[in-house]
């Protein structure tokens, strides 16, 4: 990555600062570029889904899980809670969404009420084990509610099979029996372990890693969240496989609402990024495909006012 003519910015860049300007490639199609991180998550795309209590719940980690992402299960869930989670998301099918099953026998309105808990509008007539078919809210259009589901079910079905393993994350805290916790998680199946806190450049942060690193955990270990080259070579000394990068950018961040700490997100990225080349870590957020070049070019904008 480099800046449009070699002109560097004087202040820091969030994302809506800057654009990419494309340039000389020898992709031929996006079929062929390879998104897999590196980093020993088995992640088959770069997306993570952050371990927010509102966001990252036991649909979401099975529907990223599915598409290659990875979700990070939040670090005030009961540890009872995640490890059921991670047990249920393991054994989703890799394919095919975790299906409203219905019986033939069962009636259009049973149906009706079930269908909007999924986004497809679809559910599965299963008879002794056995899909033998579908309903969908089309099929019930118009339809008696009182019809048995074996009347107006489609009976053509095609299914789909692949061999990828769900991919799972769970966080841990800087404070009480972090070593306990993560130990739990392991036991459990997690296959990334996330160190997490708002402000991930403490000691707190530091003695947590080196407190999980002695677990001799086979999954990569991530830590933050830092904003600045420093944090990313502290967490790394102290054992981190990858960092969490972003303080305060997001719009509702109550860590910059409320204690005014931060920095524009682009900037963030782009000097830990920088850290993390030099062979500090191995990933640090994520850089274009393999075989082009990005671009940089900043947007001038007013002084604002201090």
């Amino acid at each position: 990555m480099r800046f449009l003519n070699d002109v560097r910015p004087s202040h820091d860049l969030t994302y809506d600062d800057v654009f990419m300007v494309p340039s000389r490639s020898a992709v031929g199609s996006r079929q062929s570029v390879d998104l897999s991180s590196p980093d020993r998550t088995g992640t088959t795309i770069p997306l993570v889904v952050a371990n927010m209590t509102a966001i990252a719940g036991r649909r979401m980690a099975e529907t990223v899980a599915r598409r290659g992402g990875l979700v990070v299960i939040p670090q005030d869930i009961p540890i009872d809670v995640v490890t059921e989670v991670i047990g249920w998301v393991k054994t989703r099918h890799v394919v095919l969404d975790t299906p409203i099953v219905l019986s033939p026998s069962q009636t259009v309105a049973d149906a009706l009420a079930l269908l909007p808990k999924r986004a497809h509008g679809a559910g599965v007539v299963v008879e002794g084990g056995r899909p033998v078919g579908i309903v969908t809210e089309a099929d019930l259009t118009g339809v008696d509610r009182f019809t048995q589901l074996s009347e107006v079910m489609s009976k053509e079905l095609m299914v789909l099979d692949a061999e990828i393993d769900p991919r799972l994350a769970a966080a841990v805290g800087v404070n009480g029996d972090v070593a306990g916790r993560a130990k739990s998680l392991l036991d459990a199946g997690v296959d990334t372990l996330v160190v997490d806190t708002a402000h991930g450049h403490q000691e707190s942060m530091i003695n947590a890693l080196h407190a999980v690193r002695a677990l001799d955990p086979r999954v990569p270990i991530v830590a933050g969240n830092v904003v600045a080259a420093e944090g990313v070579r502290d967490l790394v000394a102290a054992g981190a496989d990858i960092v969490k990068v972003g303080v305060g950018p997001g719009a509702m961040s109550t860590t910059r609402m409320m204690t005014g700490v931060g920095r524009p997100q682009f900037s963030a990225v782009l000097e830990c990024a920088a850290e993390a080349r030099t062979g500090s870590a191995s990933t640090c957020g994520r850089t274009a495909a393999s075989g082009t070049r990005a671009t940089w070019r900043w947007r001038s904008r007013p002084a604002r006012p201090t």
